[in-house]
């Protein structure tokens, strides 16, 4: 049964980004490293510039799950940072519910590694308490494309909406005229194509 579209809403979300530890990142294998990195990285840039609220989360730090990718932190000095003892689920800890829920935000945007355990588990768990939950698919990695298929049928049949940063992005902006440059820059930093497109744009624009 099909659901009616419920679109993003950047007054009500927040981002949560879970477990983009450099041990678990050596785990990714359904997408090439250095385009997940990008993103990743991507994703958290756009999530500063429509000013959403973040929160980072890690896993059992001190084993081989490893430290948060660094340039994260260096994204968000500010941002709520939990680092969970032992939990596997994000959910079942209860800073980083109760972090979430200070935002009082609706709209959850998710992403994380691996993502049939760190990013399902607290996906599933945050439906079942009626939020909106949005799966940024190429931020999140696992294995091989089996592990990962499964996981976004588990998420998108519990309701979870799957989706690209760049799709979000868009129908985060909804309109062009709210600003050409500023996402311009976003996209060209992460998209070599888009660059062009972009310096196309200031050439033509420059003549005028």
């Amino acid at each position: 049964m099909s659901k009616p579209y419920v679109r993003l809403n950047k007054d009500d979300a927040a981002v949560l980004l879970v477990d983009h530890q450099t041990g678990l990142l050596s785990l990714v294998r359904d997408i090439q490293p250095d385009t997940f990195k990008n993103n990743v990285l991507a994703l958290a840039d756009l999530a500063k510039y429509f000013k959403l609220p973040t929160i980072l989360t890690t896993s059992f730090e001190d084993g081989p799950n490893g430290p948060l990718v660094p340039e994260l932190k260096e994204i968000f000095p500010d941002a709520p940072y939990i680092a969970r003892p032992g939990q596997i689920n994000a959910w079942d800890n209860e800073d980083f519910v109760k972090a979430i829920k200070a935002t009082g935000k609706k709209q959850l945007i998710v992403a994380g590694v691996v993502t049939e355990v760190c990013v399902a588990f607290p996906v599933l768990s945050a439906l079942a308490e009626d939020y909106e939950v949005f799966v940024v698919a190429d931020a999140s990695g696992t294995f091989n494309p089996l592990t990962r298929d499964a996981a976004w049928d588990r998420m998108s049949a519990a309701g979870a909406q799957m989706m690209t940063w760049f799709g979000l992005a868009c129908e985060l902006h909804r309109d062009w005229r709210n600003d050409v440059e500023g996402l311009g820059t976003l996209f060209s930093n992460h998209i070599p194509d888009y660059r062009n497109l972009i310096n196309s744009y200031n050439t033509l624009t420059s003549k005028r």
